[in-house]
């Protein structure tokens, strides 16, 4: 078996994966994380990530419609010789004949990297490098505290920067879910704080902490409480606003994720007792997010974070302008089930 544990990754990518194994499945719910490891397995495997001809980049789909192609491109030759990757962008279509296919030649100084949603165990593409022993599957959920606190101190750290605990602890409470959303309001404390050699609470909290959040977390408890005229209106007016569809996005995913590692961690409590679990809720969102474990099962959350995942993997494709109706389409389409079980 090839599966990696969540816990031996990042040891894994600082390693460097073993080369007689040139297929890696990058997968999992955190998008953000999976774009970034792919990223570094990718790129990291090649002298020069900005040489077209040592890293080719396919979307997904493509390789679904043309199964040969990704055997071709495995056996292609670099122009001036040495190591190649492949990197295979997220689809919507079935990969696993054309990652069986590549699984059953020779490969050599070719590292193919599949990025990939979140894939059930059953999966075929998942099982598929699971079993082999020439490929890895490797997961990526949300982070945890330590991870988050690692994200945090080897960020800032490349900026020059420490963190003092007290704002470390409340930078990490207000991250997690997705990658990509963490790091990029680190990177926003990094840019407000440079210079300065050690990040404060008061840094903390006036660029990540309550202010951007709580202007999300009205929108998304809109959206799971089933107000779907909030959302219509909150959704227009952060449009107007110019905030990024992607952290909408990623902080709906992240609140979706919360709730289901709730429900799951504590199947016998009341929604009462388990909202008093989530850490640092703000006490006027208790009575919302005890109405939403009330009404959101397991089953429902999943749905709503492949709802969120499939619209985060769009609107990096989209132009601005669609992106915002992406985002606003997959809110809306979470308050219309919210209004239901309501």
């Amino acid at each position: 078996m090839t599966a990696v544990k969540a816990g031996e990754v990042e040891g894994l990518i600082r390693r460097g994966p073993d080369p007689r194994t040139p297929v890696i499945l990058v997968f999992g719910p955190d998008t953000g994380l999976v774009s970034e490891r792919a990223k570094a397995l990718a790129e990291g495997f090649i002298p020069d990530a900005d040489d077209p001809f040592a890293l080719v980049r396919i979307d997904g789909d493509t390789v679904a419609s043309e199964p040969g192609r990704l055997c071709d491109e495995a056996g292609t030759l670099g122009l001036f010789g040495g190591k190649r990757a492949i990197w295979v962008r997220p689809g919507s279509r079935n990969l696993a004949p054309a990652v069986e296919a590549v699984l059953g030649i020779s490969v050599t100084d070719t590292r193919i990297v599949i990025e990939a949603g979140d894939l059930a165990k059953g999966n075929l593409l998942r099982a598929l490098c699971e079993k082999s022993p020439r490929a890895l599957a490797i997961p990526c959920y949300p982070d945890d505290e330590r991870a988050l606190g690692d994200l945090i101190d080897r960020t800032l750290r490349d900026h020059g920067l420490r963190i003092e605990r007290d704002a470390r602890e409340t930078l990490a409470r207000s991250l997690g879910g997705d990658r990509r959303a963490s790091l990029m309001e680190i990177e926003k404390l990094a840019l407000y704080a440079k210079g300065k050699g050690s990040v404060t609470l008061e840094d903390v909290e006036a660029v990540v902490s309550d202010v951007a959040a709580s202007v999300l977390n009205t929108l998304i408890d809109a959206a799971f409480d089933g107000r779907v005229e909030t959302v219509e209106r909150d959704s227009r007016r952060f449009r107007l606003e110019g905030l990024d569809a992607g952290v909408v996005l990623g902080s709906a995913l992240r609140h979706a994720t919360a709730l289901l590692a709730l429900r799951l961690d504590n199947p016998d409590k009341s929604p009462s007792a388990t909202a008093a679990l989530w850490r640092g809720l703000h006490f006027k969102r208790k009575a919302s997010i005890e109405g939403q474990l009330g009404t959101w099962g397991p089953g429902r959350l999943r749905q709503a974070i492949d709802i969120l995942q499939q619209a985060v993997l769009a609107c990096r494709r989209a132009e601005p302008q669609l992106a915002d109706a992406l985002a606003s389409a997959a809110l809306l389409r979470i308050a219309e089930a919210g209004r239901r079980r309501r």
